[in-house]
């Protein structure tokens, strides 16, 4: 087996397409094909299953799967090593980061790493939170900067860099505004528009409104704070946002309820060799706060 082949079966398996795995690998969709038939021919079975327009691994390859990742994990960890003992800061970072943090914490921190180390190539994505969590743990990225869970897998290690303060807030145009101080049961009877059940702020309005016996009443639900803000502005609804993003459209409202601080900060693998890139990048985060 070598590693190309490995390679394109893993990126077969994950996109579940020829075509998009040779566009993420940057080889025509024949190529990737003998890529997958010579490593199917080295291990005398079949990997995938082609049912029309869906490949499926068959079950050898859902025993390989998992191997193949430690394989190229281990190959990358190898390459990072001995690429950090020159004490080189260059090659690819692979990172990503939620779009919050991106929009508004991200850009000074990155416009000084990137005149710093000219020679990084900067492989950056823009993803939820619970997106990026698991692309660090499959080996994809080197760092993920992300709302960090109050609970974390044993494989992963995280670093708080920044603490966002959570306030409850509505349009100036809303009922609730004249009222800035009321409970959790008059709020909840307005609509809320939070971000999914699987993010830091929801579960935790939740929670507060499960103590007093309440259920969420959601109206809308979009990942994207800043779109979550302007609807928030137009007066359709009442949410949960940090500080940092309340402006003059928006007015805050006291619910007597215990502060909500949300930690922000960065996450990699805890068996993952970090290149010189990353640890500059962790250590410009470190020293930003």
């Amino acid at each position: 087996m070598d590693t190309a082949g490995l390679h394109a079966f893993v990126t077969v398996a994950d996109t579940g397409s020829f075509s998009q795995a040779a566009q993420l690998l940057f080889l025509t969709q024949s190529a990737v094909s003998k890529r997958i038939a010579l490593l199917e021919s080295q291990l005398e079975c079949r990997l995938f299953d082609r049912i029309g327009r869906q490949v499926l691994l068959t079950e050898p390859g859902q025993a390989l799967l998992p191997k193949a990742r430690d394989i190229l994990a281990s190959m990358e960890d190898a390459e990072r090593m001995l690429g950090n003992l020159s004490g080189r800061v260059g090659g690819r970072l692979a990172l990503a980061a939620s779009h919050h943090i991106s929009l508004h914490r991200l850009p000074p921190l990155l416009k000084r790493f990137v005149e710093s180390y000219p020679d990084v190539d900067l492989d950056l994505q823009f993803a939820a939170s619970e997106v990026a969590y698991e692309g660090v743990l499959r080996g994809d990225l080197e760092l993920a900067l992300i709302t960090l869970a109050p609970e974390q897998d044993e494989r992963i290690c995280a670093r708080t860099v920044w603490s966002d303060r959570l306030q409850y807030v509505v349009g100036r145009n809303h009922p609730l505004a004249t009222n800035r101080r009321l409970d959790l049961t008059e709020l909840n009877r307005y609509p809320a528009i939070l971000p999914g059940p699987d993010t830091f702020t929801h579960q935790r309005v939740r929670q507060q409104l499960a103590g007093q016996g309440l259920e969420l009443n959601l109206g809308m639900s979009t990942d994207y704070l800043d779109t979550i803000r302007m609807m928030v502005s137009i007066g359709l609804g009442w949410s949960l946002l940090p500080e940092t993003m309340i402006d003059d459209q928006l007015v805050r409202l006291n619910t007597g309820t215990e502060p909500i601080v949300r930690p922000l900060g960065y996450i990699y693998h805890r068996d993952r060799t970090l290149s010189n890139a990353a640890r500059e990048l962790t250590r410009l985060l470190e020293t930003s706060v």
